[in-house]
């Protein structure tokens, strides 16, 4: 039986025979997939990973035979992407297969919203997908998947854009504007004009590649003091790299004090007791003596372990029957600055633990130092986190790339606050020699190799900082033997331990063992070796003729004892205590020794 025809069908027939029938408007072009390797069977090709974070690996895969992996570090997240060229007013679909925590999927410079998508754990793979729609005059947008900071490596596979295709990306032409800022000893600011349809930059030194970044500007680091430099930046996209731009040449300084100010070539250190008193008797500001060129006022704590909140306050006068007015204690951090005086806030101490376990603790922390800086009008911080404020977790085993929150929160927030009050921010770091030199044999290993997790746990925050970083006086005192780079072990009290301690700041060693893995040297002007100003002040007192062997061996390489350093450092800044009180509760006897020192 013959089935009836649909009246619609019926209606074009006629229509058709009596030539009425108008022929429907043809269809939009077909959506085509604009995403280049998207499933990374190529390797890298098309794609560009921050910091280089981005690896090519053949197993997890979600199809074919390769997929994507990338590894966030501590102020990196692993960020991945590709420009394609799209067309104005029109809708894309944007979706891929990722596995890990804290997985991103999205595109930007969508002329309309910007749009990203991501999982908060994927143990397996797991397909994220969203959708946007171009502006009037879009021509081109970003695609990018990225972890978090401080995370464990993630995948992505079969990356995907589909939605109208548009004209072939050009590589972009060269910058212009390419300008040097102020150079430290070791480092070179860069900036230059953003490049249209660029997505990245590369910058050369005397023809070198040595980074690549996202923004218009750079930080060349690790240069040598008093030498001049050429530089060169190039922009980039999927379609290659444009010629190199018109050079640069800047001559860094001589050192002596950057970055931090105007430190002299030999300095003393100091810790003031303004919150607390004890058995040392409390020390007016007004009343601390010449020899003291940065002064850390001790302490700013916080209102809980894991807050990040941090307050100052002066010792009550219950407690230091001689305390100063606030007025007066300000008035006499201004004298001390317009002596040429450094005065800081010191962060932590034995019974101030801090954890910035979460961003906004970091946030907070960021927040309320700047506070206190501001209120005293304070040339810096100095960082002297103890007890458990610090610590390793399971799989952090790489110092240059630390993924313990307390540790990416720490570095990032000292950024932050370097960044605010620039080049003349005083940074200083008091860690125990648990926390530094402890690390040449226990890094990483963690309660997973029955090791203590704190083992080292300052490393990461040193190598991150270090371009930032005036001084590190790791504490030589309160510890157990400590093995040097001659493994053998030294213990507390005499010049040997400090001569071991100071001679692996100063040239570097391996981490745990591997040689993969060495921690770079200091500088030494960045170095000052820290000691207790009294036998009260702490176990490992050091007698001042062993202080003065110690520093005669290390700057002048002679009045050596059995451990033999590797180098002779006349530039090495000077000596911490603690503290300036426990030094004048016994007669200023560390102060006058180290004025009375010459190198």
């Amino acid at each position: 039986m013959e089935r009836h025809r649909p009246l619609s069908a019926l209606l074009a027939t006629v229509l058709a025979a009596c030539g009425l029938l108008v022929s429907a408007p043809a269809a939009d072009a077909a959506d085509v997939e604009l995403a280049r390797n998207g499933g990374f069977e190529a390797g890298l090709s098309e794609w560009n990973c921050s910091a280089g974070s981005g690896a090519v690996i053949s197993a997890p895969v979600h199809s074919g035979s390769k997929a994507l992996q990338a590894t966030p570090a501590g102020s990196d997240n692993a960020k991945c992407s590709q420009t394609v060229t799209v067309q104005p007013n029109s809708a894309y679909t944007l979706s891929g297969w990722v596995r890990g925590s804290y997985v991103y999927l999205g595109a930007s410079g969508t002329g309309t919203t910007d749009v990203s998508t991501w999982t908060q754990s994927a143990p397996d793979w797991q397909k994220l997908t969203t959708s946007f729609r171009t502006g009037a005059s879009t021509t081109s947008v970003t695609l990018y998947t990225h972890g978090w900071y401080g995370t464990a490596a993630y995948q992505a596979d079969d990356l995907s854009l589909v939605g109208p295709g548009g004209d072939p990306v050009q590589a972009p032409a060269a910058p212009t504007g390419l300008k040097a800022g102020s150079p430290t000893s070791t480092t070179v600011p860069l900036s230059w004009s953003a490049v249209p349809g660029a997505t990245r930059y590369t910058v050369y030194k005397g023809g070198t590649q040595v980074t690549t970044v996202s923004g218009t500007s750079a930080t060349v680091s690790g240069l040598t003091p008093a030498t001049a430099y050429t530089f060169q930046v190039t922009a980039g996209n999927s379609a290659g790299d444009s010629p190199k731009s018109a050079s640069v040449t800047a001559t860094t300084t001589s050192g002596g004090g950057e970055p931090g100010g105007d430190l002299p070539a030999h300095a003393l250190v100091g810790y003031l007791h303004a919150s607390f008193a004890n058995g040392s008797g409390y020390t007016r500001m007004a009343d601390v003596p010449d020899s003291w060129d940065v002064i850390n006022l001790a302490f700013g704590e916080p209102t809980s372990v894991t807050s990040g909140d941090i307050r100052f306050k002066l010792c009550p006068a219950t407690e230091c029957p001689n305390v100063e007015s606030e007025a007066e204690f300000k008035a006499a951090i201004d004298a001390k600055q317009a002596a040429g005086k450094k005065v800081l806030i010191s962060i932590g101490g034995q019974n101030g633990q801090v954890q910035l376990g979460t961003t906004a603790a970091r946030d907070a922390f960021v927040s309320s130092v700047s506070n206190i800086i501001d209120t005293y009008g304070l040339d810096g911080l100095d960082i002297d986190f103890e007890g458990h404020s610090l610590s390793l977790q399971n799989g952090d085993t790489d110092f240059r790339s630390p993924t313990s929150p307390v540790i990416v929160n720490l570095i990032q927030a000292i950024k932050t606050l370097k960044a605010k009050y620039g080049a003349k921010f005083v940074l200083t770091m008091a860690p125990e020699t648990f926390f530094v030199q402890l690390g040449y044999q226990f890094y990483g290993s963690g309660p997973w190799g029955g090791q203590d997790p704190r083992a080292g746990a300052y490393l990461p925050v040193i190598h991150a900082l270090r371009d930032d970083l005036t001084l590190l006086h790791v504490q030589d005192y309160n510890s157990g033997p400590i093995m040097g780079l001659d493994n053998q072990y030294h213990s507390m009290g005499g010049a040997d331990f400090h001569i071991a301690m100071t001679d692996m700041l100063l040239t570097g060693f391996p981490v745990a063992g591997n040689a993969d893995r060495v921690f770079p040297a200091l500088r030494p002007d960045q170095v000052a070796i820290g000691l207790p100003a009294s036998t009260n002040a702490g176990n490992g007192h050091t007698s001042p003729a062993e202080v003065n062997k110690a520093l005669d061996c290390l700057t002048k390489k002679t009045n050596c004892g059995s451990y033999q350093t590797h180098g002779t450092w006349p530039a090495l800044r000077g000596l911490m205590t603690w503290s300036i009180n426990w030094d004048r509760f016994n007669g200023w006897e560390f102060s006058r020794n180290f004025d009375a020192y010459r190198w």
